[in-house]
């Protein structure tokens, strides 16, 4: 799959995984400006492992792909799914937002292998 997934949601990317954030961190992650209510697809199909709303992601979804990776989803305005429901790749299964505490409307995205973070753009297809 590395280097033949889409992104998630249409936007830009306005941070970058490895970059650094304001509180001395890196970020994880990237973050891609969207408009708020945005379709938000899965990567590849997987199975909902969680999906409520968590301190300093929002509306959190995290799908498990199997092999040990996961993909996680966050700042959502709002959850199409539910633990325990199966999806496909490219189906939607959040609303963007800012639920999150970010002050702007966008997706948080993850690509994760045992529990580490792998960097989302050097799995996406960029064409």
């Amino acid at each position: 799959m590395k280097g033949s997934l889409r992104l998630p949601t249409k936007g830009s990317v306005s941070n970058r995984f490895g970059s650094a954030r304001q509180e001395g961190s890196t970020w994880k992650g990237l973050f891609i400006r969207a408009g708020t209510g945005s379709d938000v697809r899965s990567i590849a199909a997987g199975r909902v492992v969680f999906a409520e709303w968590m301190r300093g992601f929002g509306n959190l979804l995290i799908v498990d792909h199997g092999s040990d990776y996961l993909s996680v989803y966050a700042n959502n305005d709002s959850l199409l799914k539910q633990v325990g429901d199966d999806v496909r790749g490219g189906e939607s299964i959040a609303t963007v937002g800012n639920t999150g505490g970010n002050p702007e409307s966008g997706l948080y995205f993850e690509i994760r292998h045992d529990g580490k973070p792998l960097d989302p753009l050097a799995w996406v297809n960029s064409k």
